[in-house]
């Protein structure tokens, strides 16, 4: 069974590029060459300036457990919380039904 992940990030004030340069250089490049990882999206909120939302869809709980637990995922953690202001918000999700567009779009 797939097992998705919903995330809001709060940057610190003013910091939400400083955080996807992080995103970018530690996360990024990882789920791109994760096959694993079928679906992710990494967005501002447009409500807050503050704010990230990210999305992750993985094949199941066991390769979003292996994805999490890599040899880079320290560095990135410590990178991270240079610019948020707390704790993300983390919530595990089953997926019932999902409808995909083109990548290309």
């Amino acid at each position: 069974m797939n097992a998705a992940l919903f995330i809001r990030h709060r940057a610190k004030s003013g910091q939400r590029d400083a955080v996807r340069r992080v995103w970018e250089k530690h996360v990024k490049p990882r789920a791109l060459a994760n096959p694993d990882h079928l679906a992710y999206y990494f967005c501002f909120d447009e409500t807050d300036d503050d704010v990230i939302c990210v999305f992750q869809l993985y094949r199941n709980k066991e390769s979003m457990a292996a994805f999490l637990s890599g040899d880079w995922y320290p560095g990135y953690l410590a990178d991270i919380n240079e610019v948020v202001a707390d704790a993300p918000q983390v919530m595990p999700a089953s997926l019932v039904w999902a409808k995909s567009i083109p990548a290309n779009l």
